[in-house]
């Protein structure tokens, strides 16, 4: 079990979540709650498992959680796509957003393959 706030990926991904929430505040809620909602759940997702992961027993308790914010990342970065690509959101700041997803993901998946690796 570890701190996960002492985490660089927890932290990077807390800041997406607080990010992508700033993000939903300046859509119309007309017609895009639906889009609005899965934003704000999806992006909460990575640190929430990250987090809820690192309290576990088992390295590969923590591997399952971790996968799961792995998913999430790909899930916000459709969003975000669509939502770019719909003339929704600026597609300059969907952008921006995505690059730190893929940032995430990237370190998402070196702890993934570290914590496996650990276990052999």
């Amino acid at each position: 079990m570890q701190n996960y706030r002492r985490l660089s990926v927890w932290k990077k991904a807390h800041a997406i979540a607080l990010n992508v929430r700033a993000l939903t505040e300046r859509i119309p809620p007309d017609g895009n709650r639906g889009l609005i909602d899965q934003l704000r759940r999806a992006s909460l997702s990575i640190p929430a498992n990250i987090a809820e992961g690192s309290s576990r027993q088992t390295d590969k308790d923590f591997v399952k959680f971790l996968n799961i914010a792995l998913a999430s990342t790909t899930e916000v970065e459709y969003h975000l796509e669509y939502a770019g690509d719909a003339a929704i959101v600026p597609q300059s700041e969907c952008n921006l957003r995505r690059q730190e997803l893929i940032e995430i993901r990237r370190m998402l998946a070196g702890l993934i393959n570290y914590l496996r690796g650990a276990n052999r």
